[in-house]
């Protein structure tokens, strides 16, 4: 297996990649930087979104039941999954059983952690990945790079490339105005096609059985709105208490992962349309045993926001895909060593 150094090679070779790629990280970092900045309770407001996740993970199994109760009273179908394998098998029999063939993605790092894209087209199903990151980096055959900004390796020039491919794009048109175009006639077509939205789980509100996803392409809605199915995976550390407490993570995520002081779209799920259906999948893979190693443990209390990412300075010179683990940066060198 190759080691980091070996990964980074490539991408250190190329060095107004690892120019531009250091700079624009940083330039996120500064941007969280001014958003904290704005709040005068940005540090009581990340110490108690560490006890409340602090407090959850001492009490999961209470959490997770009362969650599951909720929202299978509110007409949801809850399913457990110990590891990738079964996550990936409980998706495709609900699927199978739908005869669903189309599937449209928002993103979820933990479908990447359980390989379920290449084990569902294995299947024969086509899973189109929604996020723009996301697409463009399934059209050239890429993992995500970063949790937050999939395709953050890539640049307009080298998008424009990617489209002209496989979206019969104008040869050498890197505007973005152009291109984003481009890239939502093709993915309309995808909403419209979909048997079923797949879509990942920011928070899992405990007391009333919702789920929230945040995006900033509202994806996720266009996905679940028109598919007759909606699958939403979660992994176990997902839960919070109270859906008063969601406020306290909302108010850090945005700010911590691009500046914004909230993401565009938070939407909450909490039971399926009329004559649809919706489905949680609750996956451990490994996160019960992380559970109980102590001075690990405060690793599950992470909610995906990529600052560490845009802070390392090795992550910043080296790129993402010279991790091993499928979430890369300091939280990924954790979490990869654990597993």
């Amino acid at each position: 297996m190759k080691s980091h150094a070996d990964l980074a090679a490539a991408f250190v070779q190329d060095r107004e990649r690892m120019h531009w790629h250091d700079k624009a990280l940083w330039y996120v970092r500064q941007k969280r930087d001014t958003a904290a900045h704005t709040l005068p309770e940005w540090e009581a407001l990340r110490e108690l979104a560490s006890q409340i996740k602090a407090h959850t993970m001492s009490r999961l199994d209470f959490y997770l039941e009362a969650f599951e109760k909720e929202a299978t009273r509110n007409g949801v179908t809850v399913h457990w999954a110990k590891d990738a394998k079964e996550h990936n098998e409980i998706i495709y029999g609900i699927l199978k059983a739908q005869g669903a063939l189309k599937v449209v993605k928002s993103k979820s790092m933990l479908t990447e952690e359980c390989g379920l894209n290449p084990y569902l087209a294995q299947k024969g199903i086509e899973v189109t990945d929604t996020d723009l990151g996301e697409r463009i980096i399934q059209l050239k055959g890429d993992a995500p790079s970063h949790i937050v900004l999939p395709a953050i390796h890539l640049k307009k020039e080298d998008v424009s490339d990617i489209f002209h491919r496989y979206l019969k794009s104008r040869k050498g048109d890197s505007d973005p105005t152009y291109l984003t175009g481009v890239a939502r006639e093709h993915l309309r077509q995808k909403f419209l096609e979909a048997d079923a939205a797949i879509t990942g789980v920011n928070f899992a509100v405990s007391e009333n059985g919702a789920i929230v996803v945040c995006t900033n392409e509202g994806n996720a809605d266009m996905g679940v709105s028109l598919a007759k199915v909606h699958i939403a995976c979660m992994g176990i550390e997902k839960i919070i208490p109270r859906l008063s407490d969601l406020g306290v993570f909302t108010r850090l995520l945005a700010r911590s992962a691009t500046g914004q002081p909230v993401t565009a779209y938070t939407s909450h799920y909490r039971k399926p349309r009329e004559g649809a259906q919706m489905h949680v999948v609750i996956v451990d893979n490994g996160r019960s045993e992380i559970l109980q190693r102590k001075g690990f443990d405060a690793s599950l209390h992470c909610i995906r926001c990529g600052a560490c990412m845009n802070t390392c300075p090795v992550y910043r010179r080296s790129g993402g895909h010279s991790y091993r683990y499928v979430i890369p940066g300091p939280i990924g060198s954790v979490l990869g060593s654990l597993k």
